[in-house]
């Protein structure tokens, strides 16, 4: 037993180095100003009420919520039926699904946000294709459509990969049970396959949500900076304005946001798996 915990010591260590050493540190430029001497700092609550005070932040943190909502319910219907089909796909094409899949996450997000300003540029693949058809320019790249299109690609396939495991985990003689009592298709999925498949849902809804709230250089990029995002607030705080007390403070606001929904999830989750699942 020894021997196994002195195996992990190099994990313990890493993660205090990596995380909780750096949240300590944003908690405290969070709670805290310069004062006249560059080394000294005073306790203050003067950043959460700045950024609250403001309403360009608030509408700030307002939209990023909005949109983090809208990209990951439009991955929860986008990447329902192709978990669904794809648990439904003999083994073989099962493999070659999930390698379809995963292959585009092995390139850098940065590179694959990248290949979608050419394609949405004005001369880009879509227009160029809506110029033979006789369609006008369409101005695509800088707006909200962008900017979603590229959340939704970005982070699709979490939703998919977790709906996938749940339904593949699903005992079929339940929809077999099912079947032998007189249950169509439609009610064997939505008394069966949907409550047992939403723990994938809900772990998917978690690993969208989470990092499109926070996205920083998809509306940069996409949205050309006009559609400035809490993420984009904070890399200017960090970066540009030197502002690290403002910039941890909305950092620790983001942080309390996504424990709340972390914490929202899973109590739904539990209470799914408390009530039995399959009605």
């Amino acid at each position: 037993m020894k021997q196994f915990r002195s195996m992990a010591y190099p994990y313990v260590f890493w993660i205090n180095v990596m995380i909780v050493v750096p949240m300590l540190m944003i908690v405290m430029y969070a709670f805290t100003q310069k004062g006249n001497d560059v080394v000294t700092f005073r306790l203050t609550l003067d950043n959460f009420i700045y950024f609250f005070s403001d309403p360009i932040f608030v509408s700030v943190l307002k939209n990023s919520l909005v949109i983090a909502v809208v990209t990951t319910v439009i991955c929860i219907f986008l990447g329902y039926p192709m978990a669904y089909l794809i648990s439904q796909a003999s083994d073989r094409w099962k493999v070659i699904l999930v390698l379809l899949i995963t292959v585009p996450m092995w390139i850098n997000m940065l590179v694959r946000t990248y290949a979608w300003v050419g394609i949405l540029q004005e001369n880009g693949i879509i227009n160029n294709l809506l110029g033979l058809m006789g369609i006008g320019l369409v101005k695509l790249l800088n707006t909200d459509f962008a900017v979603i299109l590229g959340m939704v690609y970005n982070f699709i396939p979490f939703m998919i990969l977790q709906i996938y495991t749940a339904l593949s985990k699903m005992d079929p003689s339940y929809l077999e049970a099912a079947s032998d009592l007189g249950a169509n298709k439609v009610e064997s999925f939505l008394r069966i396959t949907l409550p047992l498949s939403l723990p994938g849902v809900l772990s998917g809804i978690t690993l969208v949500f989470l990092p499109a709230v926070s996205s920083f250089f998809i509306p940069k990029l996409l949205g050309g900076g006009q559609y400035v995002l809490i993420g984009n607030v904070i890399e200017s705080q960090f970066l540009i304005s030197g502002n690290w007390n403002f910039g941890s403070a909305i950092s620790l606001i983001m942080a309390v946001i996504i424990m709340i929904s972390m914490y929202i999830t899973k109590k739904v989750d539990r209470e799914g798996q408390s009530k039995g699942g399959v009605r």
